[in-house]
């Protein structure tokens, strides 16, 4: 067995996050990935239950690998939603670092592929103010890859330049996105340009520096050209090469299982632990 950090979605054992901390304890598995919604949402945390999350978490021996916040419904390249959404990304920057995980996962709107237009400067800026915030205070908020290619995020990393910013690698979602974004831009979808402009273990590469987290999720494409998630291990991801590029790259953070789709989930995460442990890195 290697020494890969495992962490899951608490939901797929329990809404409570007490509950689903003993039953990761209990499958030997060290983080949970919070989704920071409903009850635990930063306006509904004070700073009370914030350290008793945290006191529960310690005797359980489990902790928060990143907080999972804003999962699409903000658009950062839309500069009227500035005065609203960067406070509340401050307040999610907050509660990370009061969790102690320090590390929020989430999406900011689509990147351009483009630069000198009004939606690059404005997600530019509107990221740029939020992550400097989490910068100062030790915060980080990493972007989950997408429907954009590695190349369009590393060219917003850089242009932004903020310690505050990274990269959530999803390497599932530069399998599912490629059809939706070659329908959007008029162009036959081919694994081959696919692979051209999305292909995970390049991107991994490429935005290697940048990485602080990681999901563990699977995917392919169906014959008629559906994209599918599928049970860890069963999907297009070269997950050895995959996670031997993190690792020879120093990367030891957790490898957050996330399933979405399929009828057994708690089944399909517990055998994801068992395909992630198996892997030999």
């Amino acid at each position: 067995m290697n020494d890969l950090k495992i962490a899951v979605f608490p939901g797929v054992f329990s809404e409570d996050l007490t509950e689903a901390a003993q039953k990761a304890a209990e499958l030997g598995i060290p983080g949970l990935h919070l989704s920071a919604y409903g009850r635990y949402h930063a306006d509904q945390l004070d700073a009370q239950a914030r350290r008793d999350i945290l006191k529960m978490l310690r005797d359980t021996g489990v902790e928060i690998s990143a907080i999972s916040y804003w999962g699409g419904e903000v658009d950062l390249c839309d500069r009227s939603q500035h005065e609203k959404a960067i406070p509340e990304g401050k307040k999610a920057m907050q509660l990370a670092v009061d969790l102690e995980c320090c590390k929020w996962q989430g999406h900011v709107g689509m990147v351009p592929w483009e630069t000198g237009n009004e939606r690059w400067d404005s997600i530019v800026e509107g990221t740029r103010e939020l992550c400097d915030y989490g910068g100062s205070i030790g915060a980080v908020l990493l972007l989950e890859t997408g429907p954009e290619p590695p190349r369009i995020f590393k060219r917003l990393l850089e242009t932004v330049n903020s310690t505050g910013l990274g990269i959530n690698f999803d390497p599932a979602n530069l399998i599912l996105w490629p059809p939706t974004v070659a329908k959007h831009m008029e162009v036959p979808y081919s694994r081959e340009w696919a692979d051209e402009n999305f292909n995970p273990e390049a991107g991994a590469e490429l935005l290697l520096p940048w990485i602080g987290h990681t999901h563990a999720k699977d995917a392919l494409v169906k014959e008629d050209g559906t994209p599918q998630e599928v049970p860890l291990g069963e999907g297009w991801v070269d997950w050895p090469r995959y996670v031997k590029i993190l690792r020879d790259g120093g990367y030891d953070g957790y490898f957050a299982i996330e399933r979405e789709a399929g009828e057994d989930k708690v089944g399909d995460v517990v055998r994801a632990v068992e395909f992630l442990r198996s892997l030999e890195v």
